[in-house]
């Protein structure tokens, strides 16, 4: 049984642009396009367009047709750019419409490569402050949630890892297992394949409660840090600013009938995210809010600005 909403959106072909290469944000978007295209009987697809902490994908929806045909499953880090970077292509609060929070993700897990010789925290603590070790760490990209969130663990743990920037977590994860990095501070779905077979080791997790999915893994918290937390970040749906508030809603719509479905929020709930769906409007408030908390952020980390 389709899905009938009125005017018929959607009446074609919806494109959802990931503007990263692998990792979190392609994993929700695929499983959702499937779901979409089975139930509305219009084909959604995802486009890749990776490169500059998400803003090259994102430039291309904020001045696409605003019919609400092109649509952006981004991350957190769209709310880090305008603090991080100078010059940005598009005004996110002017060329974009938040359409809704995806889903949340409670923590972010501390990874290595099986090979490095430490089995928890507090060695691999011992064995980043050995300067003859040189540990690197990786990011989705310069001013990404999980490049922020790292510099915050590299501060309070005292560390002097160096930052290598990556156009996506997939190909952070492809370094780390080819040993060019040694730890990255992830979101779940990037990672939890090869954690599962051994790769990967994660090490830690920075929600205050150990993750469900991964039991075994102590928090921080509980390796001699006491209240440490990072919170693992958001996903969210974009459209073009200027497509039709109905429209706006009814994709909205679109999405929580699909989180409806067990089976999709299952699939969304085993790569480490909670589903979310909220109305656009407590989206917007919400996205306006994490603009301002990242701009204190930066400040407070004393992260420079890009270019």
């Amino acid at each position: 049984m389709h899905w009938a909403f009125a005017q018929n959106y959607p009446n074609k072909t919806v494109k959802m642009i990931v503007p990263f290469e692998t990792g979190s944000p392609d994993s929700l978007a695929r499983i959702l396009a499937k779901e979409l295209s089975q139930k509305s009987g219009q084909s959604f697809y995802v486009e890749n367009h990776p490169g500059a902490n998400g803003m090259i994908g994102a430039d291309l929806v904020a001045k696409a047709k605003a019919d609400g045909y092109t649509l952006l499953v981004t991350s957190t880090s769209i709310t880090v750019n305008p603090s991080y970077y100078k010059k940005i292509p598009y005004d996110l609060t002017k060329d974009l419409v938040p359409v809704t929070n995806l889903g949340n993700v409670e923590g972010l897990l501390v990874v290595v490569n099986t090979k490095l010789p430490v089995k928890n925290l507090t060695e691999f603590l011992s064995y980043a402050k050995n300067p003859a070790n040189k540990v690197s760490f990786g990011s989705p990209g310069n001013g990404n949630h999980l490049h922020i969130a790292s510099e915050y663990f590299n501060q309070k743990m005292n560390l002097n890892m160096v930052h290598i920037p990556y156009k996506g977590a997939g190909p952070v994860t492809t370094a780390l297992l080819g040993e060019q990095i040694q730890v990255f501070i992830a979101t779940p779905p990037s990672v939890l394949p090869y954690i599962k077979d051994g790769r990967l080791k994660a090490i830690a997790y920075t929600g205050l409660k150990r993750a469900a999915y991964l039991p075994d893994v102590p928090t921080v918290a509980e390796q001699g840090f006491p209240n440490f937390e990072i919170d693992g970040g958001w996903f969210g749906l974009f459209t073009t600013a200027g497509s039709s508030t109905e429209t706006v809603r009814k994709i909205q719509q679109l999405i929580r009938q699909a989180f409806d479905n067990p089976s999709v929020r299952d699939s969304i709930i085993q790569i480490g995210l909670d589903p979310i769906g909220d109305s656009p409007e407590h989206f917007k408030t919400f996205v306006d809010a994490e603009i301002i908390r990242y701009a204190d952020r930066l400040k407070m980390l004393r992260i420079q600005a890009g270019e």
